[in-house]
């Protein structure tokens, strides 16, 4: 089996190598007029914005007076930025992990014969084209404190009245609400990814497989999962992005609290920013954020290349 997918693989870089030589060259200045915008648009304002990050600067009028790295210096001492780091680190290996594996299993489901298969694909990725803020106030009403309204209702009614809870309102349990949610919304969007690997699977792999006494884990694990790389690589670059830089649902749900229990650093520059007024201070969070997401899909993208060329 390991031989019949080295030799689908040497197929297709022999049908890129030959592509090359044929002189058939994206056209990459087609991007040009794109990347000016792009370049106008978000690369220069957030360049010039990161000087604010050595400033004192409050968000109203031009008086800014410059303070070297001290704005770092309190972020590294500041226990509310490192409770939101922690939280952030939390939220994002949860949502990687947990998203991810629902979503290869759906994908798994969905990819057999049955025949409502395409109402089920409808049905799970249903969620993902809901505005994250319409479903975030959905998910609000079901995690209701009251025992006769939404999820504490539903525990009642079926003789689980002693799990009842104060779902946002626990500090311990909060976080792993807000969790639920992105992944429930977002893991159909993961399924899609692993689907179109899956439809690129050859079949022919597999009936060589059955042929050769292959049970259906050791197909998966011989053929599918290393076929399967590029998806991987897809969908946990972009469940890590999205749980690293999660806002919106911190924001609806819950507003970083209660206390700071479900902050993160994005929320936490937000409130910096926009509540306090410390706009220098919050680009110095903003800037640190965007490093460390940077780093951490750098050494991400490196190691899940390597997994893809080494399948």
């Amino acid at each position: 089996m390991t031989a019949t997918v080295a030799t689908a693989r040497q197929d297709a870089a022999r049908r890129t190598r030959r592509r090359r030589h044929s002189g058939i060259v994206p056209p990459w200045w087609f991007a040009v007029p794109a990347v000016l915008v792009y370049a106008v648009v978000v690369l220069y304002p957030s360049i010039a914005g990161a000087g604010s990050a050595f400033t004192d600067w409050s968000g109203i009028g031009a008086a800014r007076s410059f303070v070297g790295v001290d704005n770092f210096k309190q972020l590294v001492q500041d226990n509310q930025a490192l409770g939101a780091l922690r939280n952030t680190l939390l939220l994002t290996v949860a949502i990687v992990v947990v998203q991810n594996g629902l979503g290869l299993l759906l994908a798994l489901g969905v990819h057999t014969g049955i025949k409502s298969k395409m109402l089920l694909r409808l049905v799970f990725f249903a969620p993902v084209v809901v505005s994250p803020v319409m479903v975030s106030f959905l998910w609000k009403y079901v995690y209701n404190p009251a025992p006769d309204a939404g999820l504490n209702a539903a525990l009642g009614a079926v003789g689980l009245g002693g799990l009842r809870q104060d779902w946002l309102g626990n500090p311990s349990l909060a976080l792993w609400s807000v969790a639920f949610t992105v992944i429930w919304q977002c893991a159909g969007y993961s399924m899609v990814i692993f689907l179109a690997g899956l439809e690129g699977v050859p079949a022919e792999l597999h009936e060589s497989a059955m042929v050769d006494g292959a049970g259906t884990i050791a197909r998966f694990r011989h053929i599918t999962w290393p076929l399967l790389a590029p998806a991987v690589t897809i969908n946990v670059m972009l469940s890590t992005v999205g749980g690293l830089t999660l806002f919106t649902q911190i924001i609806a749900m819950t507003n970083g609290g209660p206390g700071y229990a479900t902050d993160t650093l994005s929320t936490v520059l937000y409130k910096q920013a926009f509540v306090y007024g410390k706009f220098g201070y919050s680009t110095a969070v903003a800037l640190v954020l965007a490093i460390f997401v940077a780093a951490v899909s750098f050494v991400q993208i490196g190691y899940l290349r390597s997994r893809e060329t080494n399948a």
